[in-house]
């Protein structure tokens, strides 16, 4: 694979342009796998900053670059995937409506390739336009959400980051059947249709049954996987917008990511990281590392 070639420098602090030092390039008939930033926070309710996000990962990627292959995983994921960072999106400051447009068209455009996206937000109103997009190409997906909110609020405004799984099932955009959240810990309805496993209860489960009770309700169906980096706890995360404590550790988290291999993720995102809050690029760093699962979870379905 080409990718191998970018690992000649594993340098930590020099020339990290790109997510996991990847080639910067829209060339994406070469490629398996899409990095790409969306640098939009208009519909954050808290506190704001989340634009900055796609360029505190990316930075704070380049302390995972110098690994060979990502431990535990036994083998190089660069190995089985050509992966691209697309750059970010770009739109008029402000223009929310032309956000989503674009979104819509860049992402859109990587799936009708029959490519595979891994996003990096920005505030989570950027997961919505992204489904609309996934589903032009796959259709209908199952929904594996790690969050605080459920984000399924019905009084949501238009552009506002707390309502995009309300809208969602009604577009038919994600199967809320086949749909699951976890490590919520904000009001919810123990009736919705979405299946919770909130964060009280997930800190007391084992890793592997909670992994269980995702692949038992996900099924056979393509998978849009979203990471909001409020899912883990403030001490493991604390550079977000809407902080809540009582939230999964980052060991957690990446052990049930890593239970779901050979899940077939067709989409995924990680969001909400603010590096205005962070300290010393803990939630940059935190982001960076579950988008990496993200990609050995991909690699791990791949020929």
């Amino acid at each position: 694979m080409a990718n191998k070639e970018i690992f000649d420098s594993f340098s930590m602090f020099a020339n990290t342009f790109s997510y996991m030092g990847v080639p910067i390039s829209r060339d994406i008939e070469a490629a398996d796998l899409v990095v790409m930033g969306i640098p939009y926070d208009l519909a954050t309710t808290g506190r704001a900053g989340t634009r900055h996000g796609p360029q505190a990962v990316r930075r704070a990627s380049g302390n995972l670059r110098w690994e060979e292959k990502r431990w535990p995983w036994t083998f190089n994921a660069f190995d089985k995937l050509d992966v691209i960072d697309y750059g970010d999106v770009e739109f008029a400051p402000g223009d929310s409506a032309e956000a989503v447009e674009t979104i819509i068209k860049h992402v859109g455009n990587v799936h009708k390739h029959g490519k595979k996206t891994l996003c990096f937000g920005g505030d989570h109103f950027v997961t919505l336009p992204q489904l609309r997009a996934v589903h032009q190409s796959h259709g209908t997906v199952a929904l594996v959400q790690f969050d605080a909110h459920t984000d399924t609020y019905e009084e949501s405004a238009e552009y506002d980051h707390g309502g995009m799984f309300y809208t969602a099932p009604k577009e038919n955009l994600i199967d809320p059947a086949h749909s699951i959240q976890i490590g919520i810990r904000t009001e919810y309805s123990p009736d919705a249709d979405i299946k919770v496993i909130d964060a009280a209860a997930a800190n007391d489960m084992a890793c592997a049954d909670i992994v269980a009770a995702i692949k038992q309700r996900v099924g056979d169906m393509p998978v849009y996987l979203t990471f909001d980096i409020d899912c883990l706890d403030p001490a493991y995360a604390p550079g977000t917008g809407t902080p809540v404590v009582g939230g999964m550790t980052t060991d957690k988290a990446l052990k049930i990511l890593r239970g779901l291999a050979g899940m077939n993720i067709v989409a995924a995102d990680v969001v909400e990281v603010a590096p205005a809050y962070d300290h010393a690029d803990i939630t940059a760093l935190a982001g960076a590392t579950v988008g990496l699962e993200l990609v050995y979870l991909m690699a791990s379905v791949a020929e």
